[in-house]
């Protein structure tokens, strides 16, 4: 893995992340965590086949931004508004159990560097739960 200014061993902030991983750790998360919606009961329908491919890009613009990369999804979508953006699909306990649960195995899947996965974790953890509207 190529040196981005950052050694493993440091305590990495959520802004670094960027840094050890890069746009193409972040496709390489994303991707593996779309790869498993659509075969998922739960989460298949809620995502529809129109669209994933939209929602990869957004999630992966999403993600890179607010992780320190370049500000695509702020120019292409503006504010992020999670909670607004997410009011129209019915997330219970039980949906957020199974979308951390798929991020997860996708985090799994990629084996990025240790101190970016612990950031990452914490992050959808935390924010899959605020995401709850059931």
């Amino acid at each position: 893995m190529p040196y981005h200014g950052l050694l493993a061993y440091d305590v990495v902030e959520e802004q670094e992340v960027y840094l050890l991983i890069g746009c193409e750790g972040f496709a390489r998360l994303v991707s593996a965590f779309y790869r498993r919606v659509p075969h998922d009961d739960l989460l298949g329908p809620m995502y529809g086949e129109d669209d994933l491919a939209g929602a990869e890009q957004r999630l992966r613009d999403f993600l890179v931004f607010r992780f320190g990369g370049p500000p695509r999804y702020i120019e292409t979508r503006g504010h992020p508004r999670l909670r607004m953006r997410h009011a129209r699909f019915a997330i219970s306990n039980e949906a957020r159990g199974r979308w951390l649960e798929l991020m997860c195995a996708a985090l799994d899947e990629v084996r990025l560097p240790e101190e970016a996965d612990r950031v990452l974790r914490a992050f959808f953890d935390a924010t899959s739960t605020f995401l709850i509207n059931q």
